[in-house]
């Protein structure tokens, strides 16, 4: 069963009802997905952030040097015994 209808413009514009601005939490603003999955439409809102935006804010200086394992577990248990060191 449809959650609501809308209707398109000339223009090829539509206007969003009420409900689905509820459930999708949107506003003015927003940014809205459109995908196909299993041949049906689906419209989603889209993340406030992409996967590079998170990247570049975790990494400012540009992709972390590549480590082996034995380097990461040796880090890892320099800062656990730096955290957790009795003074």
């Amino acid at each position: 069963m449809a959650i609501a209808n809308s209707r398109v413009t000339s223009q090829g514009q539509i206007s969003v009802p009420v409900e689905v601005r509820r459930k999708l939490g949107i506003g003015p603003g927003s940014i809205l997905e459109w995908d196909e999955v299993a041949g049906q439409v689906v419209l989603r809102r889209a993340g406030r952030y992409s996967s590079e935006d998170l990247h570049r804010a975790l990494f400012p200086k540009g992709p972390p040097k590549a480590r082996t394992v034995e380097e990461m577990k040796a880090g890892l248990e320099r800062h656990l015994k730096k955290r957790h060191a009795r003074g």
